[in-house]
């Protein structure tokens, strides 16, 4: 998901985005700045000037996150047990309803590099410390039109599908393909070209990260393969840049599922990350990123 264990979580957000809104200070580089505490049960700390976090294990299984940046403060709430997810969000200077802006988003998609970099990768990494990654990542995505008061269905509820084994290459889950390929068909999206089944809201795609260019991907243009993103092309192939995977580029988890190929499918396909078009793949997306395993 350039964007996501069954479980919950409560997530409830009081933030500054919106009209009007703050803007927050420019964000340092991943990770310098970052600090990082753990003990039995608390991962806390701090990531330059205007960001301050903490996980902690507030019962057996519940985890209660906290996230404070310039003017917006998130926190949430992970119950494993638990079978519904609901957020909501609000202005810290008037308690009004909010939205996250693309100033918030860049703040918060730069702390998640900070925390990738910072943190275990995958399942290394204690749980109140990958749920906060996890979060983090989702909070970075999260689109201006997508209200932040909702509710989100756990495994319980929906569920997931995990597509791990597209993820490979050669055996292997990370690095060159070579000449061999292990393509998904398809990853879809609906938008102003058309639905599901529209061949131009198709891409046939190498899920994981084996190959990229220059931040970007390569897609197959007759025989050759080109570097960037083809816009609404008729189900060609693209490669390279974690295709598929759960979070902001390549982030600390392991996570290949169906919702998140399909978000890749539409935010790399003409669109971009908060694209209304793609808020419906962002929403199908969030409880995979938050709960699903990792494929490795």
């Amino acid at each position: 998901m350039r964007k996501a264990l069954g479980a919950v979580a409560a997530l409830l957000l009081w933030g500054c985005g919106g009209a009007g809104a703050d803007v927050p200070s420019a964000a340092p580089e991943s990770p310098e700045g970052l600090t990082l505490s753990s003990e039995a049960g608390l991962t806390r700390g701090t990531w330059g000037k205007d960001v301050s976090f903490s996980s902690r294990e507030v019962e057996p299984g519940v985890y209660r996150l906290e996230v404070r940046t310039h003017g917006l403060t998130l926190t949430g709430l992970m119950d494993p047990a638990s079978g519904v997810s609901t957020l909501d969000g609000f202005a810290d200077r008037n308690a009004q309803d909010t939205q996250v802006v693309d100033a918030d988003r860049d703040v918060l998609a730069a702390f998640y590099q900070a925390l990738n970099q910072g943190l275990p990768a995958g399942d290394a990494a204690t749980p109140e410390a990958m749920y906060l990654r996890r979060a983090v990542g989702m909070w970075a995505q999260h689109p201006t039109s997508v209200t932040l008061k909702r509710t989100v269905m756990g495994e319980q509820g929906r569920g997931y599908t995990m597509l791990c084994s597209y993820a490979k290459c050669g055996g292997k889950n990370t690095g060159s393909c070579g000449s061999a390929y292990n393509w998904y068909s398809y990853a879809k999206h609906d938008c102003d070209k058309g639905g599901f089944d529209n061949a131009k809201n198709q891409q046939i795609a190498q899920l994981g990260d084996h190959t990229s260019c220059n931040g970007d991907e390569y897609y197959m243009n007759g025989s050759t393969w080109v570097c960037g993103e083809p816009d609404h092309w008729s189900r060609p192939k693209v490669m390279g840049n974690c295709f598929g995977r759960c979070g902001g580029g390549c982030g600390g988890d392991t996570q290949y599922t169906l919702d998140a190929t399909n978000h890749d499918g539409c935010v790399r396909n003409g669109h971009v990350l908060a694209s209304g078009w793609c808020d419906d793949q962002f929403m199908s997306a969030t409880d995979d990123e938050l709960f699903a395993p990792n494929c490795y």
